[in-house]
């Protein structure tokens, strides 16, 4: 049930974490996409996923084409979204590899990105932290951040963490 919250605004319940109990694992989610600082949100996670007996969720959303004349171009459009998709998930989950010495879950949805974001975080409930890194470009933080921050990142059902896209590998082993 929604709840009010000051300024007027609704939140929605958030479901229960459920990472600290036996049989579960405290996930950290990464979102892939093309921007250059998606890597480091991923070594930050891998690390800090490793140094507390967590680990990571790649998620690739797949945001949706303008609709096609013909149902068949549509379908091999979005077969060719999702192909795409996988590859960049399994680079990074290679990275993951690297990085962590860990497997990561891989998922992709179709949809909008801050949209899913949620969506995959309420239905699963070891999702405990979202990292994302900020662009370091004058154009800002990147569009993912933006999004996220656009929609009210205070009413965020879980932790965001925001990595300074600056960071070195050394850096980020510091302080994850």
């Amino acid at each position: 049930m929604p709840r009010s919250i000051p300024g007027g605004s609704v939140a929605r319940m958030m479901v229960p974490r459920r990472a600290r109990e036996e049989g579960h694992k405290r996930k950290f989610l990464v979102v892939v996409d093309d921007t250059p600082e998606c890597l480091i949100a991923l070594s930050y996670a891998a690390r800090r996923a490793q140094h507390t007996g967590g680990c990571v969720v790649l998620l690739s959303v797949v945001e949706p084409e303008e609709p096609q004349a013909f149902a068949g171009v549509e379908e091999m459009m979005r077969e060719e979204a999702r192909e795409q998709a996988q590859g960049a998930l399994s680079k990074f989950a290679a990275k993951a590899r690297d990085v962590a010495n860990m497997d990561a879950e891989m998922v992709i949805r179709e949809g909008k990105p801050a949209e899913q974001i949620r969506a995959l975080i309420e239905a699963d409930e070891d999702i405990a932290v979202l990292v994302l890194a900020a662009g370091e470009g004058s154009e800002g933080p990147g569009p993912l951040v933006t999004a996220i921050a656009a929609r009210g990142a205070g009413t965020f059902p879980i932790p965001i963490t925001i990595v300074p896209g600056t960071l070195t590998d050394e850096q980020i082993e510091a302080i994850a």
